[in-house]
């Protein structure tokens, strides 16, 4: 398909980071293999369900694919003899469903395309790289001054979006990286609309946003190109990472886990705080921070891909913030995010759900302080505070941001009014998006109540029916008969003893028949 064609009619633009979630219903056997056939869901509807059939060497095969993560993932050993008893296969089907399990709530994991694929072949069929690859060599048959160095694999965790290294040609020492990316489910501008407010980004000038050397589009994608950073990310100086690894590699499981010195948390938290209200005021959306698009040059953050929200992508933190209804604006998702991205400042890692009940020491109680009102229980119960509220506290009132640069950036105010319209869209959604999950959840748990309540009145009405009545009074006569002959071989064996003794003797006083003797609890104890 050509860069500037429009795309398919009909597209599906699905929202990636929607949680997949996996149950294993059943296994069947063949000649040679056991096939488990799963179900797997998108979000909380089991309306949004399919089935596929997996064997285990698909879940090896996973496995090895996942191993550039570093992660120990729990999967069940290969066995070459034995493997098809109904045994074995039972206790291996709980193994995958464990690993299943854990590969399906690692935010990181469930969002890779591998896992993707593995669980959603239908969906995530494409070779994404390869599309990518063909629109940038379209455009560059028109702009013959770039030339595509290498690609830049995985070093993102979006699955529709790829990174190439760049050079122009008459400069060959210099490095670019181009982004290119297609359109997500938020995509609500038209299409001039979108083309015109893509290529006005190059002209936006801030001391925390990065620069866009250059920015086009078409109705189904856009492409960007920035100067390429050695240094990388913020995400990069937490984790120690290389910028040009895989971003399973990079992130998933860091070696040393050291959050920065305080002053670089006030610093740089002044310094994207400061970005974000300064777009909140032009009524530009944002809703994309988090560590790995906040880019670090020397001591200054400066802000990544403004283009995702005029793309209509869906947030990293999207699957944590759409639990919570009082979050349903673009400036109070910025707010949460910032959350997220604090706690990754000061701990080395991010949090391990959210809301977060209690903090870990931090190395400033003013740390604590914009945590709570961000990511605390209460917080995301009541909402998010605005952004000027939070320039204002402790942490950040006193930092001093030395910069000579006028920030810049001339929205015409027909675009101003596209943008304002593409955002209450953008917050419709998730808006409908918070309701149809509680509704859902609270339909789960009416439907979880009914089934308790139908299967207690079955118990009930089964066990006062009156054949019930009759073969429990024919026990209870069975019992008793076989305890009073019990009682009486006891009694009749004692004093049989009894007399023994006495003619040896030796004296004994009678003892009371004992009690019956507990049923053993040995076949209710846990495995």
């Amino acid at each position: 398909m050509a860069f500037m064609e429009k795309p398919p009619a009909g597209k599906v633009l699905l929202d990636d980071t929607v949680p997949l979630t996996a149950a294993i219903e059943a296994s069947q056997s063949l000649q040679s293999h056991t096939e488990y056939i799963i179900r797997v869901q998108r979000g909380i509807s089991a309306e949004n369900s399919w089935q596929i059939v997996r064997r285990y060497s698909d879940f090896d095969l996973l496995n090895n694919s996942l191993q550039i993560a570093g992660l120990s993932l729990p999967l069940p050993p290969k066995k070459l003899i034995g493997n098809m008893d109904r045994e074995f296969i039972a206790e291996r089907q709980k193994g995958l469903q464990n690993y299943l399990n854990v590969i399906t709530t690692n935010h990181i994991l469930s969002n890779c395309e591998l896992v993707k694929k593995f669980l959603d072949p239908n969906n995530y069929s494409a070779n994404y790289t390869e599309i990518a690859l063909q629109q940038v060599s379209m455009f560059f048959r028109s702009e013959p001054k770039w030339e595509v160095v290498e690609p830049l694999k995985d070093i993102g965790w979006r699955i529709r979006k790829k990174y190439f290294l760049m050079k122009i040609k008459n400069q060959p020492k210099e490095r670019l990286v181009l982004s290119w990316a297609d359109l997500g489910p938020d995509k609500f501008l038209s299409d001039k609309d979108f083309q015109c407010l893509i290529k006005l980004l190059p002209s936006c000038s801030h001391p925390y946003i990065y620069r866009v050397t250059f920015a086009t589009a078409n109705e189904s994608s856009a492409l960007l190109i920035r100067m390429f950073n050695e240094k990388g990310t913020l995400k990069d100086l937490i984790y120690k990472a290389k910028p040009k690894d895989p971003f399973l590699k990079k992130y998933c499981n860091p070696k040393k886990i050291q959050g920065l010195e305080l002053q670089q948390i006030k610093t740089y938290g002044r310094q994207i705080l400061e970005v974000l209200k300064f777009l909140h005021d032009k009524g530009f959306p944002y809703g994309h921070l988090h560590a790995s698009n906040v880019m670090l040059d020397g001591d200054t953050c400066r802000l990544l891909d403004l283009e995702n929200s005029l793309l209509g992508l869906p947030s990293f933190y999207r699957s944590y913030f759409s639990q919570f209804r009082k979050i349903n604006t673009l400036e109070s998702v910025d707010v949460h995010c910032f959350g997220h991205l604090l706690y990754e400042m000061t701990y080395g890692r991010p949090p391990d759900s959210v809301p977060v009940d209690s903090f870990p020491p931090a190395p400033s109680m003013a740390v604590v302080a914009v945590l709570e009102s961000t990511l605390s229980c209460e917080a995301c119960k009541n909402g998010m505070p605005a952004v000027s509220r939070l320039l204002q506290m402790p942490l950040f009132s006193d930092v001093l941001l030395t910069t000579s640069e006028k920030p810049q950036f001339k929205i015409p105010t027909k675009l101003k009014e596209a943008l304002r319209i593409a955002k209450e869209c953008i917050e419709k959604r998730l808006i409908e998006e918070q309701k149809q999950d509680t509704l859902t959840f609270v339909m789960n748990c009416g439907l979880s109540k009914i089934h308790q309540h139908r299967r207690l009145t079955r118990a009930q009405s089964h066990h006062g029916s009156e054949e019930e009545r009759k073969k429990r009074k024919i026990l209870a006569r069975k019992k008793s008969k076989r305890s009073a002959v019990e009682n009486s071989e006891e009694h009749s064996a004692k004093y049989s003893n009894s007399n023994n003794s006495a003619g040896s003797g030796a004296s004994s006083p009678l003892t009371s028949p004992s009690s019956p003797t507990p049923p053993s609890t040995a076949e209710h104890a846990p495995f």
